[in-house]
């Protein structure tokens, strides 16, 4: 009975699933349409999360005044509300700080992904792993070969990708739930 119920529930839950299928949806699609200004939304919505957080991690450093490592803390609280506070009242700098980290990362885990692939050739589909890093190592390439002009859409890009899959994501859930019996 108690399985009865809870599928119930899941089945019932599919419409949210839909209607966060749409908005993910619409929302990459638009971002694709006008990458810079979901470049220049990502990087806003950063820097309030930055914000957000360093403030926080300020007063939470103040709770633990005596412990060894308050001033560490609050150094790291205020550094993340300086960053935070240069996103947002600097976004266009903020675009290319984001963009150029990006492609470090993308080089990073490129780099590591094609080292694991090489640790893992005695294992079938290890050549999977090898095709992703030299995916990200080339994004990452991509990106540093049209810096920084491509800071202008590529966090866009990534955000509509990003959307869309999850979009995809979320309808599938969506008719897997409602066919639940």
């Amino acid at each position: 009975m108690a399985a009865t119920v809870h599928d119930e529930k899941l089945r019932k839950s599919w419409i949210w699933m839909a209607v966060f299928a749409a908005i993910s949806l619409i929302g990459g699609v638009l971002a694709l349409l006008n990458p810079f200004a979901a470049t220049l939304a990502a990087t806003l919505m950063a820097g309030w999360a930055f914000i957000l957080l360093g403030g926080m991690q300020v007063i939470q450093s103040f709770q633990v005044q005596g412990w060894g490592g308050f001033l560490w803390a609050l150094l790291f609280g205020v550094l993340t509300l300086v960053v935070g506070l240069s996103l947002v009242f600097n976004p266009l700098a903020g675009m290319v700080s984001l963009t150029l980290l990006v492609a470090v990362l993308f080089l990073a885990t490129g780099i590591a992904k094609i080292m694991y692939a090489l640790s893992l050739r005695s294992i079938s589909g290890w050549g999977w792993v090898l095709f992703s890093g030299i995916v990200s190592l080339a994004l990452g390439i991509l990106i540093l070969a049209d810096f920084p002009w491509a800071a202008a859409s590529v966090l866009g890009i990534l955000l509509g990708v990003e959307l869309i899959s999850n979009g995809v994501l979320f309808m599938v859930m969506a008719l897997g739930l409602r066919r639940l019996a």
